[in-house]
């Protein structure tokens, strides 16, 4: 009996050994027809352009992948909240100087086309810029002084009988038109740095203040130079009445105090624009951020401030916060930036850092519509310049020959914000994290720009935090990242 028993738990071990056995070949078979367990790829969120202050990188696409999660980290943080928005964007560029005109009108046919497509088109390699400002006659970065109305000394024209483009259908208007040939929509601010000589009271193109006697006569000009430009095709969204106003030695130059300013437009200007049907916007002051009461003074007065669409300012002096100063007083009225340059003993890396701080992000969070560098294009001795003009203002291109051109640290500059962010793309509201510097826009085709500049000594790891997901990035010191999605 025992034996039996013996003989059947032998058998029965036997059969479970058979059916694991089974049942292990049958797993086997099972896991080599089972295709393994595969990750999807990670997909890139967020396009990353990126230009580093030692001049290694230029404006360059990250191949990195950059995508949105929620893996918790120590980073600072930069949140963007298109919940929260600001001023519209009218665009971002440089002043088309006559000296502009001239050195970029020298290239060879191909080299030109290659240039303005690369500046104002909107291909791959463009950087889509979309704002200009021009001189009403000659600025001091021409080769000589001149305006519009230039004629015999001792001489008079109150009814501007002499008035005439001819000076600039030369080299600007040419090229202007070749520009808005590939950019019908770019927007246009124009200013003079001289009335005509023989309305000034020194007879100067150098300083002197213009007498109220001319004042009529001066503000007919401004509608001859708006009709005269539109019949040639180009539209003058906006001017102001005096570059730097309060700088009167610049050749050419003017001084216009506040109250010169506020009567010209109060009494002249503002009623003749209403009365000649001219919608091109008044733009006041147009000088540096260390007088924001100059705008202020003029605008409050209801009587003048009717006729003004906003303040300009350029920053060789004060800080970029004036422009809010300016705002807190009159919310109603526009702000505009529309000159700094970059010196030719300057340093890439410095340049870069300071003009994206404070030029390009500190104006756009003081409520500036624009931002613009100075001069967009010079030879290589910084020229051409009038006797007495700029001797240092270096282009954001240099033309070294018919067939060779250099983009300078402007280019950059600019590039970062006009490349991603077209006009009419809205402000909205970012955190700035230490010294994370930035600047985000919604643009009309609902993507997400976000521009950021390490202010920092040292590399930075932030996270970028949108919609309660956030993305993780870094900066090297100096570098600046434009970062879409």
């Amino acid at each position: 009996m025992t034996s039996i028993k013996k003989r059947i738990t032998r058998y029965a071990l036997l059969l479970m050994t058979v059916i694991v056995i089974i049942l292990l070949s049958c797993k086997q078979k099972e896991t080599e027809h089972t295709p393994p367990v595969v990750n999807p790829p990670a997909v890139n969120e967020v396009d990353f352009w990126l230009t580093k202050s030692d001049e290694t990188v230029k404006l360059q696409k990250q191949t990195g992948i950059l995508a949105f999660g929620t893996p918790v980290n120590q980073y600072p943080v930069i949140e963007v909240n298109e919940g929260t928005t600001y001023q519209t964007i009218d665009g971002f560029g440089y002043t088309l100087t006559g000296g502009s005109a001239d050195v970029i009108n020298s290239l060879n046919t191909a080299k030109k086309q290659e240039l303005l497509q690369e500046l104002f088109g909107s291909g791959e390699n463009a950087i889509a810029v979309s704002y200009l400002r021009l001189s009403i006659g000659a600025s001091d970065l021409n080769a000589v002084p001149f305006t519009y109305n230039d004629i015999a000394e001792g001489q008079t024209d109150i009814n501007l009988e002499h008035f005439t483009l001819a000076k600039d259908t030369v080299n600007l208007l040419p090229l202007l038109k070749e520009i808005l040939a590939i950019n019908p929509a770019i927007k246009i601010i124009a200013t003079p740095w001289s009335p005509p000589v023989w309305m000034k009271d020194n007879n100067s193109f150098v300083g002197g203040s213009l007498q109220p006697q001319y004042y009529a006569v001066y503000a007919l000009y401004f509608v001859k130079y708006i009709q005269a430009m539109k019949a040639e095709g180009i539209t003058i969204d906006a001017i102001t009445p005096q570059n730097e106003p309060l700088h009167p030695g610049n050749n050419p130059s003017l001084l216009m105090t506040a109250d010169q300013q506020a009567d010209f437009i109060k009494n002249h200007l503002g009623p003749t624009f209403q009365k000649a049907g001219i919608n091109t916007k008044i733009v006041i002051y147009d000088h540096n951020c260390d007088k924001p009461d100059y705008p202020i003074s003029i605008l409050n007065d209801a009587a003048t401030k009717q006729y003004i669409n906003g303040s300009a300012f350029h920053l060789y002096a004060g800080d970029i916060s004036a422009l809010s100063t300016v705002r807190n007083a009159h919310p109603d009225k526009a702000l505009y930036f529309t000159e700094q340059y970059t010196a030719s003993a300057g340093g890439f890396g410095g340049d870069l850092n300071w003009h994206v701080k404070n030029v390009i992000i500190g104006s756009m969070r003081n409520w500036s519509r624009n931002a613009l560098e100075w001069n967009l294009a010079n030879d290589a001795s910084f020229g051409p310049h009038t006797d007495g003009g700029c001797t240092t203002c270096k282009g954001a291109i240099t033309i070294e020959t018919g067939s060779t051109y250099t983009k300078n640290v402007a280019f950059y500059i600019i590039a970062h914000a006009s490349k991603f962010v077209p006009a009419n793309s809205t402000r909205i509201e970012s955190t700035i994290p230490g010294g994370l510097n930035n600047v985000a826009f919604k643009t009309p085709g609902g993507k997400k720009v976000l521009i950021v500049q390490n202010d920092g000594a040292n590399a930075i790891v932030f996270n970028i935090k949108y919609n309660g997901k956030w993305v993780v990035a870094s900066l090297d010191k100096g570098a600046i990242g434009t970062f879409v999605w």
